[in-house]
């Protein structure tokens, strides 16, 4: 096939993004596909190029803002671009971390404590009620991804300065308990045959620190180990909630779901990723491969499913 794969973008994941699409390209390459890679500046200068690629439809390894947020799908859509992953309803729901929480309270999906604060509010007794509480407290902006502006606060101050960097990229802030424990991903994979299922789990343990960007996307920072180890029983409550998430949010072909889980398995969803990281230290190819298939399979098993999907616009 001919596949354009979009990624660049103007969110604060654009390196994530080249490289992600870099990767992707890469791959299909060498499967034999022709690729075109286009850095998309605006969903509407992409749409307007679309008949100039002669393609067979897109690869979407944009990350953040409008090309993961649903606006770049529902573009696609309109001009009956076929694309891969999941459409502009659950692009929405999933890059909306208190709307996503709030579906997943609804489907039995268990989620941290938290509360949403709009930037220039004041820090007041519900803030201080949850540090005494819990400790310690993660604040994070309401969207995005790839740990950007997310920090940790063990006291009112650093909640304060926690509120500042999550409020420089948006508007509203996500200020939840922090869980200790285990940073865990699972990948959710849709099936040529619509079964859908979870890949092996990934354990992250980052060297020093907790999970943020450096940690995300340093070579060796961070060691990574999959199939996590669980009991047969809490690796099957896992995949259970982690393909529960990935449905009642609507999503589709792939996508993949953080979690953090205490030392007794009690299980904490925080995100699903419509549209995950595809570097050489992304997690999802590392699922894939455990679970057996290569790279470019495990792509071109979602470009198949993804482009028989008839988009309701």
């Amino acid at each position: 096939m001919k596949i354009v794969i979009a990624y660049g973008g103007t969110s604060p994941e654009r390196e994530v993004s080249l490289n992600s699409g870099a990767s992707v390209a890469q791959a299909l390459e060498a499967a034999g596909h022709s690729i075109i890679l286009e850095d998309v500046k605006s969903p509407r200068s992409f749409v307007e190029k679309w008949d100039s690629f002669g393609a067979d439809g897109v690869f979407v390894a944009l990350h953040g803002g409008w090309g993961e947020d649903g606006r770049f799908q529902t573009c696609l859509e309109a001009f009956g671009i076929p694309y891969t992953g999941s459409g502009p309803e659950a692009c929405m729901l999933s890059m909306d971390k208190n709307v996503s929480k709030q579906v997943f309270i609804q489907n039995g999906v268990p989620v941290p404590y938290g509360i949403m604060k709009e930037k220039g509010s004041v820090v007041g007794v519900p803030e201080s009620e949850m540090l005494k509480k819990y400790g310690q407290l993660i604040v994070k902006p309401k969207g995005g991804g790839s740990t950007v502006g997310v920090t940790q606060a063990a006291t009112i101050e650093a909640l304060i300065q926690g509120l500042a960097v999550a409020w420089e990229l948006e508007d509203f802030a996500l200020v939840e308990q922090y869980i200790p424990g285990r940073e865990i991903t699972v990948s959710v994979w849709e099936k040529n045959d619509g079964d859908v299922i979870a890949l092996p789990a990934i354990d992250i343990r980052p060297k020093v620190g907790f999970y943020d960007y450096k940690n995300k996307y340093t070579s060796g920072c961070t060691e990574y180990i999959c199939p996590a180890p669980f009991s047969p029983e809490a690796a099957s409550r896992l995949n259970e909630i982690a393909v529960t998430a990935h449905k009642c949010l609507g999503c589709r072909a792939y996508s993949r779901v953080d979690f953090r889980v205490t030392e007794d398995d009690r299980i904490y969803a925080l995100e699903v990723n419509t549209a995950p990281g595809m570097t050489a230290t992304s997690l999802v190819p590392k699922a894939a491969k455990a679970y057996g298939m290569d790279f470019a399979e495990f792509l071109e098993s979602i470009i198949r499913v993804s482009f028989k999907i008839k988009r309701s616009l």
